[in-house]
């Protein structure tokens, strides 16, 4: 947690699901609510989590959390811009490549995945010549299987409760 004067931000990447099962957990959750309810800054506070339904409700109540916001998987624009980003940090060109193909094809992929179908594919390029080719990171694709495929039955359940719970974002 980081305060100033004028505002507090906990800004955490991801939190863990935090339970009431150990004395630790239960001191972390104790020290987190006892700081939400008598801070008199004005806080801001940012956290995620892949999995919600771990949360304790102490903290998932208003006043706590105001907003709980949803973010699915990537549409196809933001697909398009993953693969621009990862191309370019890997210097290589996406002027080179069907953007638009190689995010039609990796539906229902995370951006993590997309990552790494372009890692996949510059082994398998210096395995040959070294040079990345877009039939490259199709094939990462094609061998790929996502997490929405591997845990499918979750991320529908996943879906189904933040449908009339979350604020889509």
């Amino acid at each position: 947690m980081a305060e100033t004067k004028d505002l507090s931000v906990l800004l955490d990447a991801q939190i863990p699901i935090i339970g009431i099962e150990s004395p630790d957990e239960q001191r972390v959750l104790g020290t987190l609510l006892t700081w939400m309810a008598e801070n008199s800054n004005a806080a801001f506070i940012v956290a995620t989590s892949n999995d919600i339904s771990g949360l304790p409700l102490e903290l998932m109540r208003k006043g706590r959390l105001d907003e709980i916001f949803f973010i699915d998987l990537p549409e196809q624009n933001t697909r398009r811009a993953i693969f621009k980003i990862h191309l370019k940090k890997r210097d290589l060109d996406p002027a080179k490549f069907n953007l638009a193909s190689l995010a039609a094809n990796a539906e229902e992929f995370t951006g993590a995945e997309i990552e790494e179908a372009i890692v996949s594919a510059r082994y398998l390029a210096d395995a040959r010549d070294g040079t990345v080719k877009e039939a490259d990171i199709q094939a990462a694709i094609d061998r790929t299987y996502p997490i929405s495929v591997l845990k499918a039955e979750s991320i529908d359940d996943l879906r189904a409760w933040a449908k009339n719970r979350t604020v889509p974002a």
